[in-house]
């Protein structure tokens, strides 16, 4: 049996931009995603802690060291620069393994820097 279980999560990040017209996704500095083991590409879920908003979409490396954390396409119009957001990502797992299994969690600073 494969279950679903927290993988990887950024833990209270501000949005510093957003861009209504792009593709779509989510824009990190690599820096976070690399401290948070989440990859270019990755399904991620975004949860907007100012209002309320859950998403889905996926990720876009962004400039090292940045800060950046931007919400692209339809995903703009659900939150708004300076809310604070976490960004979670999941992994499938055997149930055996996922009871061992550590997820990473990364708390970075009010300036979206690492701590």
């Amino acid at each position: 049996m494969q279950i679903q279980l927290l993988k990887s999560k950024i833990h209270r990040v501000k949005i510093t931009q957003a861009e209504l017209h792009y593709v779509g996704s989510i824009t990190i500095d690599e820096a976070l995603m690399e401290a948070a083991n989440i990859i270019e590409n990755e399904k991620v879920q975004i949860v907007n802690i100012n209002n309320g908003e859950r998403l889905e979409t996926y990720v876009i490396k962004g400039e090292r060291d940045s800060g950046q954390i931007c919400l692209n396409g339809p995903a703009a119009r659900k939150a708004q620069v300076g809310d604070v957001i976490i960004i979670i990502s999941y992994a499938s797992m055997d149930f055996e393994e996922a009871k061992k299994y550590k997820p990473t969690i990364v708390f970075p600073d009010d300036q979206n820097k690492l701590i």
